[in-house]
């Protein structure tokens, strides 16, 4: 088991670093989710409603390529960023160690 290092800005600009587990199969909007921070994943991790937005704020780790379904939802948001990615369609893994991220959705829906 690999666990990784994720470090996480909410809505609040209270920024965490949190250990996740490779091995689980996690997306890193479940295991947000199990952290209890406020993302509504309406679609429940079908790249469907956005309400799972992260901006992406580390360069060095290594991303999975954006999907045309991903980028055609990223698409709809206003606040889109050049580093937006949905959180339910990142599968964490060892190569994602280090990780930062900041929570876009209001958690409104």
């Amino acid at each position: 088991m690999k666990d990784i290092k994720i470090i996480v800005i909410d809505q609040n600009e209270k920024e965490t670093e949190l250990i996740a587990p490779t091995d689980m199969g996690l997306s890193l909007m479940e295991f947000l989710k199990g952290n209890e921070y406020d993302i509504l994943a309406t679609c429940g991790g079908m790249a469907l409603c956005a309400t799972c937005h992260v901006e992406v704020l580390s360069d060095s780790v290594n991303l999975p390529a954006i999907s045309e379904d991903e980028y055609a939802m990223l698409d709809t948001l206003p606040n889109i960023t050049d580093t937006s990615r949905l959180s339910c369609q990142l599968k964490l893994n060892p190569e994602m160690n280090g990780l930062k991220v900041k929570i876009m959705g209001d958690g409104l829906a």
